[in-house]
């Protein structure tokens, strides 16, 4: 493949934020795909028109924008990508999960189709990100994601953490501070009235996390957790 120009890399931004919004259910409407990529409604309205006409899109309903077939494959093709430069980066540059986010979306417009072969090898087929995102497999399936919020589990439960929804590097840094990353077993030990702060067990540790924080960490059950690996 060769390089990217600018409207190429806008359009893959639109539509890795078009699969985001409608993976998780809110639909990628005007206003929300503007809130997602920091850009004025304007130009989200001129760019999903844009895309619509080239295949990429289609409207119908509210007027949200949909993935057609054409659309999602490459929607597919650049999260894997970026979720792939986060594996190299975090696994093989030692770099933390809290700072591949960024670099990351720089890297997913640059990766060829050999680059991203490499990867896969080099990295050893990963099935995660660092942050716990399942990587997208080539057939463009839809991973299944593990979505249990840490928030709502019972006192005295033992869980795995499987992943983070908020990727910022602040929210990420505490979180590995306290060795709370993917993988780590966490128990519940206290939950406090409305919406108070929830007392967790972190290899050994205990750690009072607030409710907000713990409805952003997903988790599994041990048994959940022996079937994913």
């Amino acid at each position: 493949m060769g390089g990217h120009t600018h409207f190429d890399e806008s359009t893959e931004e639109y539509l890795e934020a078009v699969y985001r919004l409608e993976r998780e259910g809110s639909g990628a409407t005007t206003s929300g795909l503007a809130a997602e990529l920091g850009v004025a409604p304007a130009s989200v309205s001129g760019m999903i028109k844009r895309l619509v006409g080239e295949g990429y899109l289609e409207q119908r309903g509210r007027g949200d924008a949909h993935l057609t077939e054409k659309g999602h494959a490459l929607a597919v093709r650049v999260i894997r990508r970026h979720r792939l430069a986060e594996c190299f980066m975090v696994d093989m540059l030692g770099m933390g999960w809290e700072e591949v986010g960024a670099e990351a979306c720089r890297l997913e417009h640059a990766i060829s189709a050999r680059v991203e072969e490499r990867l896969l090898e080099v990295l050893g087929n990963p099935a995660v990100c660092p942050h716990g995102h399942p990587i997208p497999s080539l057939d463009l399936s839809t991973p299944v994601c593990p979505d249990v919020p840490l928030a709502l589990i019972e006192v005295g439960t033992t869980v795995r953490m499987y992943g983070v929804k908020d990727k910022v590097p602040e929210i990420l840094l505490y979180l590995g501070s306290i060795g709370l990353k993917p993988g780590a077993l966490v128990t519940v030990h206290q939950k406090a009235p409305l919406g108070g702060p929830v007392t967790i067990d972190v290899a050994g540790v205990q750690h009072a996390i607030s409710l907000e924080l713990a409805r952003t960490v997903m988790v599994v059950t041990l048994e959940e957790a022996q079937s994913l690996a």
